[in-house]
């Protein structure tokens, strides 16, 4: 079996009531997905300089990060297609930004296409991948511990990768 760990950092940017997402097409061909702005961690980078990375290359924000909302981790086995099943571990640090400056852009040639600021009383109505969910409850709770009890948007849907 093929093992897989893999370390992102996020950041839940609000601003005047709204919360900044990245948008990212599907990749099996569906609908795009509103994701939070963050992403993989590169190998010797420290996860809050992944977070003000990924947010300046995804929606052309800089940041200050204002804290360390929580941590979350997750672990799928999927089938393997064409090669041996696929045990993945995913840990995602979740970091409170406040953009400083930048103005908001569209990546180009990356894993999203589009950013926008969307009022919190309209993100649920959105199509999401769960990640969001995790990241604003741990804003919303701010657990001392820094990890969600097992609940609503706490575990990846089944067969997904959740990798987001």
């Amino acid at each position: 079996m093929r093992r897989k760990l893999r370390v992102a950092a996020y950041a839940i940017c609000v601003r005047d009531g709204q919360l900044l997402l990245s948008r990212s097409p599907a990749l099996d061909g569906g609908p795009p997905e509103w994701v939070l702005p963050g992403g993989g961690m590169e190998h010797g980078e420290d996860p809050y300089d992944t977070v003000v990375r990924e947010v300046a290359e995804e929606t052309g924000y800089r940041i200050d990060v204002t804290g360390l909302l929580g941590v979350d981790s997750f672990h799928n086995v999927l089938p393997g297609r064409l090669q041996r099943p696929l045990d993945h571990h995913g840990v995602r640090l979740v970091y409170e930004g406040r953009v400083t400056g930048g103005e908001l852009r569209y990546e180009i040639g990356g894993s999203t296409d589009m950013a926008a600021w969307h009022d919190l009383d309209a993100v649920p109505a959105l199509n999401l991948v769960p990640m969001v969910g995790i990241g604003l409850r741990l804003w919303r709770e701010r657990p001392a511990a820094g990890r969600l009890e097992p609940g609503p948007g706490t575990a990846p849907l089944p067969g997904k990768m959740n990798t987001e």
